[in-house]
C-alpha cells in the first residue's frame, strides 16, 4: 500500500523515493571529502584557472547546480582525481541502477582517453605513468620476444629515476597480471573447468601440484648430489652396451650410472689427501670446499622430504581454508548470477570460456541444492545400507585376493629368477623375468577399478560426491596394501641380490620398473579403455552419449605413481626426473583424451572439497607411508658392504655420527655442533615436545573455528530477529497511518 511505501522510504537503510540527482550529489560530496583527506599539491603549484576548485561547493545545498547532467559531470571530474582502486570502490558502492553506472563508466573512459592524449608529451618527466600504457598495449598481443623487449624498454628509464609512486604501483600490478597469464597451462585449465566443471578440473590441478613437488625434489638432488658426483665420477666397472631394453627394465646400461644408489661414492670429494706409493700425501693448502658425499646424500634426501612435507601441509591448510571456510555460504546463487562476470574480459575466446564456466558452476550449485532437498524413507535407507555392506564385503574380499595373488606370484618369480641365475642364462631372458611382476601388479591396478565401478552401479549412489569418495577409498586400500607387501619383500630379500650389485640398486631398479610399467598401462588404458570404447559406442552401438571421466581411478593412479617415486628416492635419486617427465606427458595425453572421448558430467556437482581430499590422501597414506619406509631403512637396515655411499657402516644413520666425531676431532673449537647433534637430533624429547606443540596448536585452531561458527550462528539469529523487528515496526506504523486516515 501507499502507506507502507512511505514508511519504507523513511527508513535510513532504504533509498526508495530518492532521485538519482540526490544520490549523485551525495556521492560527489563524499568523493570531495575523500580528496581532501588525500595528499594534494600546494596552491602555489596550481594554475590560476584550477585554484577555484569545485570541491568547495556542496551540491545538495547549491541551487545553481540543479540538472542531473551537471551533477553527473561534476561527479565524473571528482572521480577522475581519485586512484583507480578508490574510483572502482566508489562506483561499486553508489546505489544507482546499472544503466546509470554504465553511463558514468563511459564518461570516465572518455575523459581518461582525453587525459592520456594531453599527457603524452610529459612522458619523460613521469616515466612510470607512461609505462603503464606501454604494458597494457603489449599485454594485448604479440609474441613472447616482443613482450620481453617492450618490458626491457619500459623498465630501463624507470629503474634509475622513478619518481611517480602511483604510476610505479600501477606498473607493478600490470606486471603481476602478466605473471598470472604466463602460468603453466593457464588457458588449458580454464578450458577444462569451463567445459567439464570443477570436478574434472580438480584432477588436473592435482596433477599440476604433483609436478611442482617433483621438480622441487629433482632440483635439490641434482644440485647437491647428482651434479657433484658427475663432476667427480668414481672408478667403477665398465658400462654395458645400451640396447634400448634398459628403458623398460632400468638394468643393463643404467645399473652403473647416476640413476642408482650404487654409483655414488663414500669419500670426500675434492679431498686434498691423495694416496700414493708412500701413503697418503696431504698438501699444506687445503681445498676451499671439501665435500662429504655420504653426508650430502643423506641430508639432501632429508631436506627434500622435509620441505616437501612443509609444502604439503601448507597446501593442505590453504585448501582447507578455501573449502571449509568459516561462514562460507553454500550454494549462493545470487552472488554467482550478479557478481560472477569479469568485465575486463574482452577477447571472444575468453568471453566464450567464461560463459561456459559460469553456466557449469550454476548447474553445479543447482544440483547441490536439489540433492540436499531429497529424503528417503526408513525401508529405503535399510535396503541401501544392506547393499552398501555387501558391496564393501565384496570389495575387501577382492583386495585380500589380489594381495595373496601378488604374494605367491612374487615368491614364484623370485624362485624362477634364482634358478635362472644359477643356470647362467642370458641377460635378455633375465631382464624379461624382471618385468613380469610389475606387469602383473599394473594389470591388477588397471582392471580392479572397473570392477569397483560395477559395484558402484549396483549401489546406485544418488550423490556423485559420495560415489567418487567410495571409489577412491576402495582403490586406495588396494594400492596401499599391495605396496606395503612389496616393501616388506624388498627389504626381506636384500641379502639375496646379485653380488655385483647393491641391494639398494636392485630395489631402485624394481621401483623404476613399476613407475615405467604404470605409465605404459596408463597409455594402454587411455587408448583401449577410452578411445576404442568411444568409437565402439558411436560406430557400432550408435550411441551419441559418451562416457564420463572417472575421477577416482585417475586420481589414484597419480597418488600411486607419486608414492612409488617417494619410496625410490633413496635408492634412485633421479627417479623424480622420471616422474616429472611422466606427469608432463600425462597432462597432455589426458587433456587430449578428455576433449575427444569424454563428456561433461550428466549430474553436475560442485567439487569444492575435492582438492582438499586429494592433498590429504597424498599427505597421510602416501607421503607418511613412504617416510616410515625410508626412516626404517635409514635407522635399522644395514647398507651394502661393497658399494654405495654408506658402505661399511652398520646403518645409514651412522654416517651422521661418524661425521660429527671426525669434525669434533679435527677442530675442538666447534664442539657445540656435537652438543646440538647429541641433545637435539638424537634426543627424542625434542620430537615429542614439537609433536605436543603441534597438536596443541591444532586443538587451539579447532576451538577458535568452533567459536567463530557459534558467533556466526548467533549473528544470523540476530539478523533474523532484526528482520522480524522491522516487520513488526512496519505493521505498527501501518496501523497508525490507517487510524490517521480514518
Amino acid at each position: 500500500s501507499s502507506a507502507s511505501v512511505r514508511i519504507l522510504a523513511c527508513m535510513p537503510s532504504r533509498t526508495i523515493g530518492r532521485s538519482r540527482g540526490a544520490i549523485i550529489s551525495q556521492y560527489y560530496n563524499r568523493t570531495a571529502r575523500l580528496r581532501r583527506q588525500s595528499s594534494r599539491p600546494p596552491l602555489q603549484q596550481l594554475s590560476r584557472t584550477a585554484r577555484p576548485s569545485l570541491r568547495q561547493y556542496d551540491l545538495e545545498t547549491d541551487p545553481a547546480v540543479a540538472t542531473l547532467e551537471d551533477k553527473r559531470s561534476l561527479l565524473v571530474k571528482e572521480l577522475l582525481s581519485l586512484s583507480p582502486s578508490q574510483r572502482s570502490h566508489m562506483l561499486l558502492t553508489v546505489p544507482l541502477s546499472l544503466a546509470e553506472k554504465r553511463i558514468l563508466r563511459w564518461e570516465l573512459s572518455g575523459h581518461r582517453s582525453l587525459l592520456r592524449q594531453h599527457t603524452q608529451h610529459r612522458a619523460h618527466s613521469s616515466p612510470c605513468g607512461g609505462s603503464k600504457d606501454a604494458i597494457a598495449l603489449v599485454s594485448l598481443g604479440g609474441s613472447a620476444q616482443q613482450l620481453l623487449g617492450a618490458l626491457l624498454q619500459v623498465l630501463a628509464p624507470v629503474l634509475p629515476q622513478a619518481t611517480s609512486s602511483q604510476g610505479c604501483r600501477g606498473l607493478w600490478y600490470r606486471f603481476l597480471s602478466l605473471l598470472a597469464a604466463v602460468q603453466p597451462w593457464h588457458y588449458a585449465l580454464k578450458q577444462i573447468g569451463g567445459r567439464f566443471g570443477s570436478s574434472v578440473l580438480s584432477y588436473f590441478l592435482f596433477l599440476k601440484t604433483l609436478l611442482m613437488f617433483n621438480i622441487f625434489s629433482f632440483l635439490i638432488l641434482v644440485v647437491f648430489v647428482v651434479a657433484l658426483q658427475a663432476a667427480y665420477p668414481p672408478t667403477s666397472a665398465s658400462p654395458q652396451p645400451f640396447t634400448g631394453l634398459e628403458l623398460l627394465t632400468g638394468a643393463g646400461y643404467f645399473t652403473h650410472s647416476l640413476l642408482y644408489y650404487g654409483f655414488y661414492s663414500n669419500i670426500t670429494l675434492n679431498d686434498p689427501c691423495a694416496s700414493g706409493p708412500n701413503g697418503s700425501v696431504c698438501p699444506l693448502a687445503a681445498p676451499l670446499l671439501p665435500y662429504n658425499m655420504p653426508l650430502a646424500y643423506l641430508f639432501s634426501i632429508a631436506v627434500s622430504f622435509l620441505l616437501t612435507f612443509v609444502l604439503l601441509v601448507y597446501s593442505m591448510s590453504h585448501s582447507f581454508g578455501k573449502s571449509y571456510r568459516v561462514g562460507r555460504s553454500t550454494g549462493d546463487l545470487a552472488v554467482k548470477v550478479f557478481c560472477a562476470w569479469d568485465f575486463t574480459v574482452i577477447q571472444r575466446r575468453s568471453v566464450r570460456l567464461q560463459c561456459e564456466n559460469i553456466c557449469t558452476q550454476l548447474k553445479e550449485l543447482l544440483a547441490e541444492q536439489r540433492s540436499c532437498s531429497r529424503s528417503l524413507s526408513l525401508c529405503q535407507r535399510l535396503g541401501h545400507c544392506t547393499v552398501l555392506l555387501l558391496a564393501w564385503a565384496l570389495s575387501l574380499s577382492t583386495v585380500l585376493g589380489c594381495v595373496l595373488a601378488v604374494h605367491y606370484f612374487s615368491e614364484h618369480m623370485h624362485t624362477v629368477q634364482q634358478e635362472h641365475q644359477a643356470r647362467g642364462g642370458g641377460m635378455r631372458q633375465q631382464e624379461a623375468i624382471l618385468l613380469v611382476l610389475p606387469l602383473m601388479v599394473s594389470l591388477l591396478n588397471t582392471l580392479m577399478p572397473y570392477m569397483y565401478n560395477l559395484l558402484a552401479m549396483w549401489e546406485k549412489q544418488d550423490s556423485p560426491v559420495a560415489r567418487v569418495y567410495v571409489a577412491i577409498c576402495r582403490n586406495l586400500i588396494l594400492k596401499m596394501v599391495v605396496l606395503g607387501l612389496l616393501c616388506y619383500q624388498w627389504l626381506s630379500r636384500r641379502v639375496v641380490c646379485s653380488t655385483e650389485e647393491c641391494w639398494e640398486t636392485c630395489v631402485g631398479q624394481e621401483l623404476y620398473r613399476f613407475v615405467v610399467m604404470d605409465f605404459i598401462f596408463t597409455l594402454l588404458d587411455t587408448f583401449f579403455g577410452e578411445l576404442v570404447w568411444r568409437l565402439v559406442l558411436e560406430k557400432k552401438l550408435k550411441r551419441k552419449q559418451r562416457p564420463e571421466f572417472d575421477i577416482a581411478r585417475n586420481v589414484l593412479e597419480l597418488i600411486y605413481g607419486q608414492t612409488l617415486t617417494w619410496l625410490g628416492i633413496l635408492f634412485a635419486p633421479l627417479l623424480p626426473a622420471v616422474q616429472t617427465l611422466k606427469l608432463l606427458l600425462l597432462f597432455y595425453i589426458k587433456k587430449t583424451s578428455l576433449m575427444q572421448n569424454w563428456q561433461s558430467p550428466s549430474k553436475p556437482w560442485q567439487a569444492s572439497h575435492m582438492s582438499t581430499v586429494f592433498i590429504t590422501l597424498l599427505c597421510f597414506p602416501s607421503f607418511l607411508g613412504a617416510a616410515i619406509f625410508l626412516s626404517y631403512t635409514i635407522w635399522s637396515v644395514q647398507p651394502s658392504e661393497n658399494c654405495g655411499p654408506f658402505r661399511g657402516l652398520e646403518t645409514i644413520y651412522k654416517s651422521g655420527n661418524t661425521w660429527i666425531q671426525v669434525l669434533e676431532k679435527s677442530n675442538p673449537n666447534i664442539t657445540w655442533v656435537a652438543w646440538i647433534h647429541q641433545h637435539l637430533v638424537e634426543n627424542t624429547f625434542l620430537l615429542f615436545f614439537m609433536s605436543g606443540v603441534l597438536l596443541a596448536a591444532i586443538y587451539f585452531n579447532i576451538q577458535v573455528v568452533r567459536g567463530q561458527r557459534k558467533i556466526i550462528l548467533l549473528l544470523k539469529e540476530q539478523i533474523a530477529n532484526e528482520g522480524e523487528d522491522k516487520v513488526f515496526l512496519i505493521q505498527k506504523l501501518h496501523s497508525v497511518y490507517e487510524q490517521r486516515e480514518r
